[in-house]
């Protein structure tokens, strides 16, 4: 399924409304490469940008950038692209206007995820990171910049030329894809954020001496005690960051390989697992599995199904609705919750700033997580989350930091009823994370069941025996994309997918 995708520029340090159309008609695209409309891509500006930019001069350093941006990429532009500047007091209006309550799907996948807790609405904590962290955004021809005041129109270059390149692979190769769970989205985000950096570092390097150019760049990277202290939710922004962290090497690995080949190729077989972002040996080959979850449930409790158009329900018999939610988010989980102390900087790079990587959760094959509804009272929900490793001692050094993030967030065992059946736990009512888990470990999987109470564990997934327990595992199906969309992409569905 195809899907529109907003791509943006996010950041911790905020970097400036106008509208300036593309001539999307009437734009040439039969010219030279760096050359667009009356602008090369060496050309010299004569006015003085330090003081913001009149509607003109912008226009100007818009071609020049994107002039600039052919000789960097090798590509050129086949149509305009608007540019408009929002106060980010218009850009939070925009948001406010379109953000709903979230889903009960939603809203325990993100809690059983250790990083929304149950008191508060993912769609509120995800607004409240938008609104304050995005520095621009792409979506169908037109780039938004947002900024403070827009007396005099200042845009950072860093953001520019990060859009236009965005709104180059539109144009070259179509950004919506096919990936639909979290894991899938973030993973092909990577290639087309990694990319945006990638050129705008490139582009970078040509200015002073070669390029005059508006001033601006890529800021430093904010440390983990500095994320701990944003008026947003940290482990919700390393879940969705990984792209930008993680992307720009991930595309300069195959650039300094294949060239600019290979990133093409990358385009049309996107990775389908942060897995392999983070672990850019694993692409193309090591494809994540397919986790299929049995129905354990009472009659009373039932699985939330998978929706497949405005309408409702699928006729017929639906499916359960399941996610998977991958690597990148659960070193997100635990380095949220304490398990991970180490800084997130630590063995990072200019590349890759933040390092994702750790022995928990460097193992990950799969996952699949199903949420379950009480057919006495919807608002009662709990999950079943089943995990592949790639090995046992991967299985048990995940559910050993899981464990300790229950321990962190003041769970206690209350029963254990063997190895197959698991451990379960209680974190105490009033805590934000209130509620019975139990964990299991058998072989190469680990089971979690989330519910309200202990009681309510065996009616959403009744504990079964080793034999029964054994991985239900088969390799993903390979995806195609066809279409096809960063800064964040649209889709959780609004600036990025959950």
């Amino acid at each position: 399924m195809n899907r529109v995708r907003l791509l943006a520029v996010i950041a911790l340090v905020v970097l400036s409304g106008c509208t300036l159309p593309g001539d999307t008609n009437g734009f040439d695209s039969d010219g030279d490469l760096g050359h667009v409309g009356e602008y090369a891509h060496d050309e010299t500006l004569a006015f003085d940008t330090s003081d913001g930019l009149t509607r003109e001069q912008l226009e100007a350093v818009k071609y020049r950038a994107m002039a600039r941006i052919e000789v960097v990429r090798g590509r050129q532009f086949t149509r305009d692209v608007e540019l408009e500047v929002l106060t980010r007091a218009e850009y939070r209006d925009r948001r406010a206007a379109g953000t709903a309550n979230a889903s009960a799907f939603r809203n325990e996948l993100w809690r059983g995820a250790f990083v929304v807790d149950g008191e508060t609405d993912v769609s509120q904590a995800f607004d409240d990171l938008y609104r304050n962290a995005i520095q621009g955004y792409y979506v169908n021809d037109r780039i938004v910049i947002v900024a403070e005041d827009t007396d005099r129109i200042r845009i950072d270059r860093w953001v520019l030329v990060h859009e236009l390149t965005h709104a180059l692979q539109d144009q070259q190769f179509g950004i919506s894809r096919e990936a639909e769970t979290i894991d899938g989205i973030r993973a092909e985000n990577g290639v087309i954020e990694g990319e945006a950096s990638y050129v705008s570092r490139r582009y970078d390097r040509r200015c002073g001496d070669e390029w005059q150019c508006l001033p601006g760049g890529k800021g430093e990277t904010s440390t983990g005690e500095a994320l701990a202290d944003r008026p947003f939710d940290a482990g919700l922004y390393l879940s969705i960051y990984v792209p930008y962290a993680e992307g720009p090497q991930f595309v300069a690995d195959l650039a300094e390989r294949g060239g600019w080949d290979a990133v093409d190729r990358a385009h049309r077989t996107p990775p389908r697992s942060t897995t392999q972002l983070i672990h850019p040996g694993h692409y193309p080959a090591t494809q994540p599995e397919a986790v299929t979850i049995p129905d354990r449930s009472s009659d009373d409790w039932r699985p939330i199904t998978e929706r497949t158009d405005d309408e409702g329900d699928r006729a017929g018999t639906p499916d359960p609705r399941t996610e998977t939610i991958g690597e990148a988010t659960l070193f997100a989980m635990l380095w949220e919750n304490g398990v991970i102390d180490r800084p997130l900087t630590e063995s990072g790079s200019d590349l890759a700033p933040y390092n994702y990587s750790h022995p928990a959760t460097a193992g990950w094959a799969g996952d699949s997580f199903r949420v379950y509804q009480s057919t006495s009272d919807p608002n009662r929900t709990g999950h079943v989350w089943r995990l592949a490793w790639d090995s046992p001692a991967d299985a048990t050094a995940f559910a050993d930091a899981y464990r300790r993030l229950l321990e962190n967030r003041g769970a206690e065992a209350v029963e254990s009823a063997g190895s197959t059946a698991g451990t379960v736990y209680r974190i105490s009512d009033g805590e934000p994370f209130a509620g019975a888990y139990r964990v299991a470990v058998v072989d190469e999987t680990v089971v979690i069941v989330g519910a309200p109470t202990g009681d309510d564990l065996e009616s959403i997934h009744a504990a079964r025996s080793e034999s029964e327990m054994a991985p239900s595992l088969e390799p993903a199906a390979t995806l195609e994309s066809t279409a096809r969309p960063p800064g964040l992409l649209a889709s959780d569905r609004s600036a990025v997918s959950t």
